[in-house]
């Protein structure tokens, strides 16, 4: 059964499957960041308070990013780096085109994580010793919760809209 969280979404139901728990809690933590979204123009989407912290749309753009690095990087040894312009992005990037991003990379990231044969997996790139499928989902919800949390509050300094 689900339990309505406190903007009426409802949190991941429990489940007996470790791996699809920790992926139901990574799809609800994305869709809150993608909520916190919703009916802004890509002009108010990149709005950072004082020139502080990052925008909503640099929130999303870095979470698919992070997402990217530790499975196609972490797992299938892509070569992957980190930019400074992801939590910045330039202004070819649009509302539409960093949603349709993030929730592309939410698809590979659920596809991936259910092809790996165990939660012990290690990631080919990463040798210290945990560092574990279950490690890397706990990770990512673990990014995703904290920048959720960023996204609320500055979604809450740009026009008061309150939630999760």
């Amino acid at each position: 059964m689900d339990t309505p969280g406190a903007s009426g979404v409802d949190l991941p139901a429990v489940v007996d499957d470790e791996r699809e728990m920790l992926l139901a809690w990574l799809a609800y933590l994305r869709g809150a960041v993608l909520r916190k979204l919703d009916g802004l123009s890509d002009e108010q989407a990149r709005w950072r308070p004082d020139g502080e912290l990052i925008s909503l749309l640099g929130i999303m753009n870095h979470l698919t990013h992070v997402e990217w690095r530790w499975i196609d990087g972490g797992f299938w040894g892509a070569p992957v780096s980190r930019r400074e312009e992801e939590f910045d992005p330039g202004p070819g990037l649009t509302v539409a085109m960093a949603r349709a991003a993030y929730l592309e990379r939410a698809a590979s990231t659920e596809a991936a994580a259910r092809s790996i044969p165990s939660l012990e997996t290690r990631a080919a790139r990463r040798s210290e010793k945990g560092t574990d499928l279950r490690w890397v989902l706990l990770h990512l919800i673990n990014e995703a919760a904290r920048h959720a949390g960023h996204a609320d509050a500055v979604r809450e300094m740009l026009d008061s809209t309150r939630g999760e």
